[in-house]
């Protein structure tokens, strides 16, 4: 029998002050079986850094050719490709090609040697490279709940994030910006 996924649901009251963007978000997430929560909150964290209208997780982990989240337009352009964690080269080349915008978030362990590995052959690609530092996701996934009510403001290079559990703050480097 196969492993379901784990449903969470959050209520976000987000306002992105870089963007002048102010949203009230329901999100309901669906955790992979073989998701950790660091790299699920990243998904939810991601969703608040790009939200607006028609932006959409995918089915992530499940379907290996579809980035984490999305934005298609009305007629079924892909307006924005969004990568959570250390993705191959060739998936960022590809993606490049098929998307109006590209956006990778890394964030684990790993991430730095990654970056130094990839760095000279990223730079040619349209594609923006955001990096968060480990800890801060797993502290931001020490708040997890079934159910969340966040608050949370952008402004800068941070996000400041208020749960019932905890706050928080997530600052990330631009590493490549397109």
């Amino acid at each position: 029998m196969a492993l379901k996924p784990t449903i969470y649901k959050f209520s976000i009251a987000l306002s992105d002050l870089n963007r002048n963007y102010y949203d009230s978000l329901n999100l309901t997430v669906a955790q992979h079986p073989s998701e950790n929560t660091e790299r699920m909150m990243m998904r939810v964290l991601a969703f608040c850094l790009n939200a607006q209208e028609h932006l959409t997780f995918t089915k992530g982990l499940s379907a290996i050719e579809e980035p984490d989240l999305w934005v298609r337009s009305l007629d079924d352009q892909l307006l924005l490709w969004i990568d959570i964690g250390e993705p191959a080269v060739d998936r960022i080349k590809k993606s490049a090609r098929q998307a109006q915008a590209v956006s990778v978030y890394t964030f684990n362990a790993k991430s730095d040697v990654w970056w130094q590995q990839n760095k000279q052959k990223l730079q040619p690609i349209n594609a923006s490279i955001y990096q968060f530092s480990w800890l801060d996701i797993q502290t931001l996934a020490s708040f997890v709940e079934r159910g969340m009510v966040w608050s949370v403001t952008i402004t800068g290079n941070s996000a400041y994030i208020a749960t019932d559990s905890g706050e928080c703050e997530i600052p990330w480097t631009v590493l490549q910006s397109s």
